[in-house]
């Protein structure tokens, strides 16, 4: 039998299903324990004291000298008044609330013959009314004879303390879970390329993960700083026998010239896309900045660069927490491999409360959704897809944008443009 349909009505948090796990066992004992209590004290005891009673009343009703003598009814602390039959309610009456009223109503009816109605007007007094020999008669007594005094005080201190153990149990919990709650604010920072304090505490086992955490992000780094400074020293080291073949060949004559040179650009502009790589998002700090002007930035300096490129929509308002100068690379990037696929490039910006769209979309023969995935990987060039007569790549381009995506929280996702025919590629980051 699958549960599945109650996903849906559990809490997401740890501290809603953490209050969940502590206050459902608490209400149901005290549903427990209410319908005992009910059926034990309410009618039990009240039945074992109506019962009582119903043997005084009938006494004064079938012994014909006790009802004459009014000692007897004194002594059995029953007040007897003769009444008009026409002055007998119609119906038995009782507050709504009044669960020990039913039960002795429904005893007193089957004990005292003659009942005609039962009124209990308040928590003091009983009135009975009864047809005796055609005579009418009210017997009245006091209401602590069928019902147990303060019938209540179980159920408010059982409420009260129950509310106040719920209360130090959450509290209690809250000091437990916030460890817990630390240690995810520390990855998700972490995931979005952020470094903030984090000491392992709390129970062992969550002790145990923060200091798994802290060793995973250790390597991370370690990682990362290993790759950089690897990146950055080859690419460093051949920019000096570049510059030596550049001034060489700047002696050669004009028609020998232009190829060399040509193959010297292109290696020079794989080693800054090498080190673009290897800076990642570099030591930037996030701030808010206005991704909708940053964007127009970009798309002004492409079209001053001689880009077909256009900002087609531009929607939304406000800030988001980014890295301006890797945005800055990736939305670049993207916008280069667009027009050096295709002929021009379409580029629009989404701001919603919930999250940061940056869509580019080129005319160009895009990638088949077979190789999207591989597409986005390092030094990945797909030539059968791609038109390599517009520039030789190193497959380094939606690398770094995938990279600087995830760095900010976020992912880039392609897919086939709509308007233009050619890629489509989403970088999307939430709010």
């Amino acid at each position: 039998m699958s549960f599945g349909w109650l996903k849906r009505y559990v809490p997401h948090g740890i501290y809603g299903r953490a209050a969940l796990i502590l206050v459902l066992p608490v209400v149901t004992l005290q549903l427990v324990v209410s319908v005992i209590f009910i059926q034990r004290h309410f009618e039990d005891v009240t039945v074992q004291m109506t019962r009582s009673v119903s043997y005084d009343l009938r006494y004064l009703l079938t012994d014909p000298d006790a009802l004459d003598d009014r000692e007897d009814a004194r002594a059995l602390e029953v007040q007897m008044q003769p009444l008009a039959a026409e002055a007998i309610p119609k119906e038995d009456r009782l507050r709504w609330y009044d669960l020990s009223g039913r039960v002795v109503i429904r005893t007193l009816r089957a004990l005292v013959p003659g009942v005609q109605v039962v009124d209990l007007p308040n928590d003091y007094t009983v009135h009975v009314y009864v047809i005796r020999d055609g005579s009418a008669l009210r017997l009245s007594f006091d209401r602590r004879r069928v019902s147990a005094s303060n019938p209540h005080q179980l159920l408010v201190n059982m409420v009260f303390f129950s509310a106040l153990m719920t209360v130090i149990a959450f509290l209690y919990l809250r000091n437990q879970l916030r460890p817990i709650t630390r240690l995810a604010e520390a990855a998700e920072a972490f995931g979005r390329g952020r470094h903030i304090p984090y000491r392992a505490s709390g129970a062992v086992e969550v002790r145990a993960a923060g200091n798994a955490f802290l060793d995973m992000r250790t390597r991370i780094e370690r990682h990362i700083e290993q790759r950089t400074l690897m990146l950055s020293g080859v690419s460093h080291d051949l920019r000096t026998p570049l510059t030596r073949m550049r001034l060489e060949v700047a002696m050669l004559e004009p028609a020998e010239r232009a190829a060399l040179e040509q193959d010297i650009d292109d290696m020079q502009r794989m080693l800054d896309e090498f080190l673009s790589f290897a800076r990642g998002t570099g030591e930037e700090v996030a701030q808010d900045v206005d991704p909708i002007a940053l964007v127009r930035g970009i798309v002004a300096d492409s079209q001053r660069g001689g880009r077909d490129v256009t900002l087609v929509h531009a929607e939304g308002e406000g800030t988001l927490p980014l890295r301006p100068t890797a945005i800055r690379r990736a939305v670049e990037n993207l916008v280069g491999n667009a027009v050096r696929y295709g002929t021009r490039a379409e580029v629009s910006v989404d701001l919603s409360p919930r999250s940061l769209r940056i869509r580019i979309e080129d005319d160009g023969p895009g990638i088949p959704a077979t190789q999207r995935e591989e597409a986005m990987k390092p030094f990945t060039r797909l030539e059968a897809s791609r038109n390599q007569n517009r520039g030789a790549g190193v497959g380094l381009g939606l690398s770094i944008a995938t990279d600087i995506a995830r760095a900010h929280g976020g992912v880039l996702r392609l897919a086939e443009s709509d308007t233009l025919g050619g890629l489509r590629a989403d970088i999307v980051i939430a709010r």
